[in-house]
């Protein structure tokens, strides 16, 4: 079923949030300064991509760096992205066919909102 899900999930808005936040992570890594937040933005590119089958979990040893970027990327990016991903994920719900759709726009909004700190990990069975 995740399967499905996911090459439902790719055709209809997978691919271009991907795309998304490629684009995005190769701006931040141009600057150098930038580059934890363009790393951050490839992980999200991966987990929008193929997300069913998949979830969020706190890294290990994140510390105060991943919380300093963290509030930056809340302040700059993390607010805007994670409404977009909110007001997306309602409009997909009012459809049958798009709350699948619309769950996985809601399980990108931790993710949009503080990246740093995070990893993606399958979900256990």
């Amino acid at each position: 079923m995740n399967a499905i899900l996911n090459v439902l999930w790719l055709v209809l808005s997978g691919f271009w949030l991907a795309v998304g936040y490629l684009v995005a992570g190769v701006i931040c890594c141009i600057l150098i300064i930038t580059i934890p937040f363009g790393l951050a933005s490839f992980r999200i590119a991966n987990y929008a991509f193929w997300p069913f089958g998949r979830t969020l979990t706190d890294r290990e040893g994140a510390g105060v760096a991943s919380l300093i970027g963290n509030v930056l990327w809340i302040i700059f990016a993390g607010w805007w992205l994670a409404l977009v991903h909110l007001v997306t994920g309602i409009l997909l719900c009012v459809t049958i066919i798009g709350i699948p759709l619309g769950i996985a726009n809601f399980k990108l909004v931790p993710v949009a909102l503080v990246p740093l700190g995070r990893e993606i990990v399958p979900v256990q069975r």
